[in-house]
C-alpha cells in the first residue's frame, strides 16, 4: 500500500487496527511501526516498511533483533538514533517482564525451574555470564550474585571470587548457573573443571554446591542429574 499511513483506511493503520482487534492481531511489522511511530521521509518508506525491513535484516529471527546493539540498528537505513533506542527499549522492557523476579521464589527445587528462570534471561544473550545463588540452611534463596561475564575458564572464575559474597552472607550452600549462547548446553571439559574445583573448595568451606545448571537454547544441562556432581 502506498503513501504515508495516515493516508491508509483508518481499519488498515497499525493504532487503530491494535485499538479494534488488540495488539496480538497486528503483524510483527506492524507492532514494530508503532515503536517507531514514523517512517523515512527521505525514501519514502512507512513505518510499516521499516518494520518489515528491520525484521528482514536480522533473518525474520526477533531474538536477533532484540539482541542486537544500537550501533547495528542505526547501521539500516531509515533507523535514526530516536527510533534504534526505543527498539531496544521495548525489547529490554519485555525481557525484563519476562524474567520474573527472583524474590518471587522461596526456593527452587528442582533444575527444571532454575532453568525455567533463567532462560528468559539469557535467551537472546551473546555473552555467556557465570551466576550463584545463594542458599540458607533450609536451601531458600538468599540472593543471585554475578560472579563474571565472559568465556568461563579457571582463571576468571576463581574459588574466591565464587565464595567470597557466600562468606559475606553466611550462605550454607549454593546453585552455581551459567549459559551457553551456542545454545547448546553441553558442558566444555573446562565446565567440568571449574565445576569440580569449586565443588572441592566449596567441601573444606563448609558451603556445599548443589548443582551446576548450563542453560542453553531452550534446554539446559544439570551437572546432578548427569552424574557430574
Amino acid at each position: 500500500m502506498s503513501g504515508g499511513i495516515k493516508e491508509w483506511p483508518q481499519d488498515e493503520r497499525p493504532r487503530e487496527k491494535m485499538l479494534k482487534q488488540g495488539a496480538a492481531g497486528l503483524t510483527d511489522a506492524e507492532l514494530l511501526a508503532l515503536i517507531l511511530r514514523s517512517g523515512d521521509p527521505t525514501t519514502g518508506q512507512s513505518a510499516i516498511d521499516l518494520g518489515r525491513k528491520l525484521i528482514g535484516h536480522f533473518g525474520s529471527n526477533l531474538r536477533e533483533l532484540g539482541s542486537a546493539e544500537i550501533t547495528e540498528i542505526t547501521a539500516i537505513k531509515g533507523m535514526g538514533l530516536a527510533k534504534a533506542a526505543g527498539v531496544k527499549a521495548a525489547f529490554t522492557l519485555a525481557s525484563r517482564f519476562q524474567a520474573r523476579k527472583l524474590e518471587s521464589f522461596d526456593r527452587f527445587t528442582s533444575p527444571h525451574q532454575v532453568f525455567d528462570y533463567f532462560h528468559h534471561e539469557f535467551r537472546d544473550s551473546r555473552k555467556e555470564y557465570f551466576l550463584a545463588l545463594l542458599l540458607d540452611g533450609k536451601n531458600r534463596i538468599i540472593r543471585r550474585v554475578q560472579i563474571s561475564e565472559g568465556s568461563l575458564n579457571q582463571s576468571i572464575v576463581h574459588p574466591r571470587e565464587v565464595f567470597s559474597p557466600a562468606v559475606k552472607e553466611s550462605a550454607a550452600a549454593m546453585i552455581l548457573v551459567h549459559n551457553h549462547p551456542t545454545g547448546d548446553p553441553a558442558p566444555s571439559g573446562e565446565d567440568i573443571a571449574v565445576t569440580r574445583r569449586l565443588r572441592e573448595a566449596g567441601d573444606i568451606m563448609g558451603i556445599k554446591v548443589l548443582d551446576h545448571i548450563i542453560v542453553g537454547d531452550g534446554e539446559y544441562m544439570s551437572f546432578v542429574e548427569r552424574g557430574l556432581l
